[in-house]
């Protein structure tokens, strides 16, 4: 037996190759692969367990997804660090090199380094967070996921935006939903005139009310907006919970069938543009003679 593991401890240290000024044997060519699966599996298994207890706890998923990059960055770096312990390769053979990418990377990518960082900046201090709704150059959509170089947008309209993470810093962005879901918006709607412009307005206020989705606090409200064109104008005013685009269409969208049903019952005509022509002298019926056959 003693014979045996003598044995398998002279092939496991017969000499390779050398790199970097170390020696390079067979056992250390069998430990790496074996260092790395193991490592790599016990990674993904403490993550996913840490990760779990975490959305059990009540955190966010931004939360989660912050805690998971930073962990995975922490594990790979001790990892390495083990890797290059067991192959007994010191540090400092790298420095000569980490200096010469350091200078490549500072000259050729400070776009990715920018985004990089930023990408850091927006999971540290959370300005932005997973399930939020932006607005970002006229296009609003959902926050699916902020990785390390983009942030990942669904639109309404169901399509896939990548925005670079210096941009969500670096330009104005809106967040409909970073303190709350509150949202105001607004109907308006013109009448005829000779209207009795009281009752448009309770009537208005009555339709607004009688909607679920409209908070009663902040309380609606119906202002008497403008003597229009062809229309005497009303705007109603409303605060609503409202977490993507499509609900505030859909609730305005609503408050609009409401007007035109209660309009109806009380005889209140909707207002369309009208023009009334007039001509100065007399007209004159002009007949052409129909010319002989």
């Amino acid at each position: 037996m003693n014979k045996a593991i003598t044995e398998l401890q002279s092939v496991l240290s017969t000499h390779l190759f050398t790199l970097f000024d170390v020696q390079i044997t067979v056992g250390v060519l069998v430990a790496i692969p074996l260092i790395y699966v193991v490592g790599i599996w016990l990674i993904k298994k403490l993550a996913h367990i840490a990760t779990y207890r975490l959305r059990a706890s009540g955190a966010s998923a931004d939360a989660v997804h912050l805690f998971k990059r930073i962990f995975y960055i922490l594990a790979s770096a001790i990892l390495i660090v083990t890797t290059l312990d067991v192959m007994e390769v010191p540090l400092t053979a790298f420095a000569f090199l980490s200096g010469a990418v350091a200078i490549g990377v500072g000259f050729g990518a400070q776009n990715i380094i920018n985004n990089f960082i930023s990408g850091w900046i927006l999971m540290w201090e959370r300005p932005i967070r997973i399930g939020d709704f932006l607005e970002v150059d006229g296009a609003r959509g959902t926050v699916e996921s902020i990785n390390t170089r983009s942030t990942r947008i669904r639109r309404v309209d169901g399509v896939h935006m990548l925005i670079p993470n210096s941009k969500l810093l670096e330009n104005t962005v809106v967040n409909w939903t970073l303190i709350d879901y509150l949202t105001r918006t607004s109907v308006k709607v013109g009448v005829a005139y000779g209207s009795d412009c009281k009752l448009v307005a309770k009537l208005i206020a009555e339709a607004v009310n009688i909607q679920e989705e409209v908070l009663q606090e902040p309380a609606p409200v119906v202002i008497f907006e403008d003597f229009g064109d062809n229309a005497l104008v009303f705007e109603a005013l409303f605060w609503v919970n409202a977490t993507v685009e499509r609900d505030l269409r859909r609730i305005r969208s609503n408050v609009r069938f409401a007007i035109d049903e209660i309009f109806a019952e009380h005889n209140v005509v909707i207002a369309f543009p009208q023009r009334d022509v007039h001509l100065d002298g007399t007209l004159q019926l002009v007949r052409q003679a129909k010319e002989p056959q």
